[in-house]
């Protein structure tokens, strides 16, 4: 189920398919297909020959006798295969996990005294906690939000820091240093003192795993070469001749560990540190199994594979284990092995245990070196250097946080490393969501879709404007900001279309956002529009009453909002004799004048005062001994299509041209549309000398509508059909 169904669930059917988790072994094995046994158990060998040498290798870079490694290659990797989700994600201790371990421990005791042991103990079974309340509580999703460029910086400074922790196993040299640096100088200055057998052991592991990477990728490099070691070690006594060994292997099954859980002590110690492992664990989990579900096409349950991850860290801090997590290296080798279930991973844990009690005597040939040898190859590959190029490429944002990550692991606590480069990851979520993108939009060559405009020139009446993303309390003041800055840069533009397809989410700041904007237009004599507005957005605004107080018609339709602005908003006379943009299609078929004419602009005519006549005066008027001049200044298909009853058609250019030829002392009222156009032609025409020139208040859009009305109100009061035959428009 996933974690998208959090609020439409009741908190008791939740809380029952929360506990259902911990079912999953039943519903595994219930539905479990005999005919994949045979390639469930192949695979399950060959992981386990791979997480043999692993186990050993990493429980080192903790600081932890070898056979906690073990113990925890067995324990972890059935728990988590049986209660996890992944069919081919394979876990037990894994570099990164061991490093941070070491990291986290140092500072409580020295490494493999009894009470690091019992630390590393509980430091899992915290981990497991934390993890198994995220994954219970579905709180899986956390997960995406922290950066792929925290793991890769991670994984690259603690590749490095392998490397360098493990120089002095593979020279044989006792230095203790406390830093990165420190080590590297003391290297440098012991390395006369290199013992050259155990450098031979180191590197002739790791030649063999690279020669055998290269020409048998199938082949078990890092068993082989370690199995290597082990014969060179046994044939010639080289364990007598200064060559370290790691000692004999334990033959039995995992033993329950001394735990010290009234110690609160060091559990507020630990405490730290077992959220920094716990975050790092989700987010590699979670890049791990998706990466596999992409080559399968399995659907994953986030929330299980945490469960499973908890519940695998619980158990494997009981039985003498420490902290495991989800192995990207192991789990590509299930894949491509046949796993067909998680069965297989389970079996890995099984053959493990089985390979340890049966050949457990021969560890004491295994070289020290020949383990430092394979982790510098493990360190080396953990690198990513294609993957730092690409994010280099990339965002800068990624770079960024991939640098900072990786510089912290080398020079900070892993713990807070960790917890810095999740910081940087969630702060940069946040002011990406803050300050979403505002674009100008305009219709491309076949005026069929937006694209932002560019440099292109906008139409000096109506801008269009794309939010692409949420108008949530964070984002709110940003949008406000650039839909202002773009009116201050456009003041000529009295109209705006919102386009909030992006808008997924809004809130109360969003709402009393939009609502300044609203007001800051209609103070400026304009209006704004909305289109492509969401459902869920749309019942916000319903709910918080913006509809209302914007006007249902204000929310427009894709393939009709450019058609109703133009056409019943937008002044005609500044499209026909002003503009040159001609941004929409609406545009296209629009009369071009001989030659350019300069009209008075509104903001010029401001200052002037035009004496208006109200339709219900105009009315009385016409009806007078003496009516005025009704001249008409709209367009002549516009006066065909309906006019004032003894009005007289001069469009707006024979008037700016003076070409109107009235009588000087005639009684002028002026019509058009909304009586913008009117305003143009009153203030030419006090220039060129009239005097008494008055203009029509609203013009023929008032005009009808209170025709109308009257025609009502004549057949409410009368019982008869409206008037017939009238010239109204």
């Amino acid at each position: 189920m996933s974690t998208l169904d959090l609020t439409e669930q009741p908190f008791s059917q939740l809380l029952l398919s929360s506990f259902s988790y911990f079912a999953r072994p039943l519903d595994f094995l219930r539905h479990y297909n005999r005919s994949f046994l045979r390639f469930d158990a192949v695979a399950g060998l060959t992981v386990a020959v791979i997480a043999l040498p692993q186990a050993i290798a990493y429980a080192l870079i903790a600081g932890l006798p070898p056979a906690m490694g073990l113990y925890t290659a067995v324990v972890a990797s059935i728990v988590a295969a049986l209660w996890g989700s992944s069919n081919q994600a394979h876990s037990g201790p894994t570099n990164t996990h061991s490093l941070l371990t070491f990291s986290v421990l140092i500072t409580i005791a020295s490494p493999g005294s009894p009470e690091y042991v019992a630390a590393a103990g509980m430091l899992a079974i915290m981990v497991g906690l934390f993890r198994l309340i995220v994954g219970f509580t579905r709180l899986g999703m956390l997960a995406n939000f922290v950066s792929d460029a925290v793991v890769v910086g991670f994984a690259g400074g603690a590749g490095i820091l392998i490397i360098i922790n493990q120089l002095s196993h593979l020279l044989r040299l006792q230095i203790a240093a406390a830093s990165p640096l420190a080590t590297l100088w003391a290297v440098a200055l012991h390395l006369p003192q290199t013992h050259l057998l155990s450098l031979g052991l180191g590197v002739g592991t790791m030649i063999i795993i690279i020669l055998l990477r290269r020409w048998a990728p199938k082949a078990p490099g890092p068993l082989l070469g370690i199995v290597a070691a082990l014969i060179a070690v046994a044939v010639w006594g080289l364990d007598q001749r200064g060559v370290q060994v790691i000692g004999e292997l334990p033959r039995v099954l995992p033993p329950l560990a001394s735990l010290r859980f009234s110690d609160f002590t060091l559990i507020g110690r630990l405490s730290t540190g077992a959220l920094a492992i716990g975050a790092i664990g989700l987010v590699q989990t979670t890049s791990i199994t998706r990466s596999l579900a992409a080559q399968t096409g399995q659907r994953l349950d986030t929330n299980q594979e945490f469960v499973g991850q908890g519940l695998a860290n619980i158990a494997s801090g009981f039985f003498s284990g420490f902290v495991a997590s989800s192995s990207f290296n192991r789990s590509v080798v299930n894949l491509e092995a046949g796993a067909r279930t998680p069965l297989a991973a389970a079996l890995a844990g099984v053959f493990v245990l089985l390979i340890m009690i049966a050949l457990g005597p021969l560890a004491v040939f295994i070289p020290r070196a020949a383990l430092a040898g394979m982790l510098l190859w493990i360190g080396f590959r953990m690198v990513d250097r294609k993957e730092m190029k690409r994010l280099f490429r990339g965002s800068r944002g990624d770079a960024v946080i991939m640098i900072s990550t990786l510089l912290a692991t080398l020079f900070l606590p892993l713990e807070f490393a960790v917890l810095t480069g999740i910081l940087m990851s969630f702060g940069r979520y946040i002011m990406r969501t803050s300050m979403p993108r505002v674009l100008t939009v305009l219709p491309d060559e076949t005026y069929r879709h937006f694209l932002p405009s560019g440099h292109r020139p906008q139409c000096p009446q109506l801008g269009v404007l794309e939010i692409q993303g949420d108008l949530y309390f964070g984002a709110a003041n940003h949008v406000e900001e650039v839909i202002l800055a773009n009116l201050q840069r456009h003041p000529e533009q009295s109209y705006l279309l919102l386009r909030m397809q992006n808008v997924q989410l809004i809130d109360i700041s969003g709402i009393h956002m939009l609502e300044s904007v609203l007001r800051t237009y209609r103070e400026r004599g304009g209006d704004v529009f909305f289109v492509k507005v969401r459902g869920q957005v749309l019942e916000r605004m319903q709910t918080l009453g913006f509809e209302q107080g914007v006007g249902e018609d204000h929310f427009l339709e894709e393939d009709e909002a450019i058609s109703t602005i133009f056409y019943h908003v937008m002044d005609p006379a500044v499209c026909i004799y002003e503009c040159e943009v001609r941004a929409f299609a609406e545009c296209q078929n629009l009369p071009r004048p001989d030659d350019h004419l300069a009209l008075p602009t509104p903001t010029g005519m401001e200052s002037e005062t035009f004496a208006m006549v109200s339709p219900s005066q105009l009315t009385a008027e016409l009806h007078s001994p003496s009516p005025p001049l009704i001249i008409d200044v709209r367009e002549p298909h516009e006066f065909r299509s309906g006019h004032i009853p003894q009005a007289q058609n001069v469009p707006l250019p024979r008037v700016l041209r003076g070409q109107a030829q009235l009588p000087p002392d005639s009684e002028i009222v002026l019509v058009c549309r909304t009586a913008r156009r009117s305003r143009r032609a009153a203030a030419a025409l006090r220039q060129q000398g009239y005097q008494h020139v008055h203009i029509l208040d609203g013009g023929m859009t008032r005009w009808g509508a209170e025709q109308y009305l009257q025609a009502i109100d004549d057949f409410d009061h009368r019982g008869s059909q409206p008037p017939q035959g009238k010239e109204e428009s």
